[in-house]
């Protein structure tokens, strides 16, 4: 698309008919960043600022701001939005805050997931303005949307001349992929233990594995489209659900999921919380694309452990499921 859509042959505004585009699910995935002191930043984690409950307030005010979208910016549609959600990671002086939005219709819901973070942001100025009036709110992006004739979109393809239109995929029975989600392992500088475990896992199970890909943290997202586009009947992922700025697994997971099981998800961080309080800070999904069972594991050895035994009495039977056998009872 070279022209803008929001503008008649003549230059003047106007808001475009979807009347005649198909109905499809889309999602989008938006984030901001919230810059202020070391010291506030510690007050919000703690709860110690005079307005409490921050994060759970700027949540809220992410979710109204993005249900509201179409009286905020005149020329969007409304719309029935499914989902809406809120993530919020802290470094040191930022909290990156990760908005969702969800929708099965005609138009895409880029401008909700955008304005869901952004009023997340401005709430928390303002519940932080009395101690740091002088926090910055920016870095407001769109990271990722699909959905539409144009299927899923990142900022790596922003530069594509064209993007394929989305195709039904024939899963593959029996195989499965692997990614590894690791910055210092894409890099070399630290050997990857989980991939490899992982994959003999599945072997032991009667899956041919396409690939063990390590790949870097900012990549994963292509990693993730590039094995559904193979669609194996199993994807497992290994790290980058964590709170750390650059995990991001969880969000390139999100947009693709059909259905989620966050059954299995807590359940693995139930199984991993009786043996170390950090493991229910893990941000992994589970959940179906496609016909393809994808399921994120933490990024230790512990974790994918706990991961597999999960996933041991339980995978098969959701693969037959899936596939239109296994009982269900």
């Amino acid at each position: 698309m070279t022209g803008l859509t929001h503008l008649d042959d003549d230059g003047r505004a106007r808001m475009v008919d979807v009347g005649d585009k198909a109905t499809t699910k889309r999602v989008a995935t938006a984030t901001a960043t919230f810059t202020t002191r070391p010291d506030v930043i510690a007050l919000v984690r703690a709860d110690g600022l005079p307005k409490a409950d921050v994060i759970a307030t700027a949540r809220i005010a992410g979710i109204a701001g993005a249900k509201r979208t179409s009286e905020l910016i005149p020329l969007c549609h409304q719309l029935a939005l499914s989902s809406v959600s809120l993530d919020f990671a802290f470094t040191e002086d930022s909290i990156v805050i990760t908005a969702t939005a969800k929708t099965t219709g005609q138009t895409g819901v880029e401008m909700e997931a955008l304005t869901a973070a952004s009023i997340a942001g401005l709430t928390l100025h303002d519940m932080t303005k009395a101690v740091d009036p002088a926090s910055v709110l920016g870095d407001i992006r769109l990271v990722e949307k699909s959905g539409g004739k144009r299927g899923n979109w990142t900022p790596d393809a922003q530069d594509s001349a064209t993007v394929a239109a989305p195709t039904e995929r024939v899963v593959r029975p029996g195989t499965a992929a692997v990614i590894v989600a690791s910055t210092a392992g894409a890099a070399g500088a630290r050997e990857d233990l989980t991939g490899p475990r992982i994959s003999a896992w599945l072997a032991d199970h009667g899956y041919a594995v396409d690939a063990v890909t390590v790949v870097s943290d900012a990549d994963v997202h292509v990693a993730i489209a590039a094995a559904l586009d193979a669609a194996p009947a199993v994807l497992i992922t290994t790290g980058g659900t964590g709170l750390s700025p650059s995990d991001r697994t969880p969000e390139a997971t999100r947009p693709h999921l059909d259905r989620e099981l966050p059954g299995i998800a807590e359940a693995i961080r139930t199984l991993g919380s009786t043996k170390t309080p950090t493991a229910a800070l893990s941000r992994g999904l589970a959940g179906v694309s496609g016909g393809t069972v994808v399921v994120n594991l933490p990024g230790s050895t512990g974790g994918v452990k706990d991961g597999l035994s999960v996933l041991d009495g339980l995978l098969d039977h959701l693969v037959a499921q899936i596939a239109g056998g296994g009982a269900h009872e």
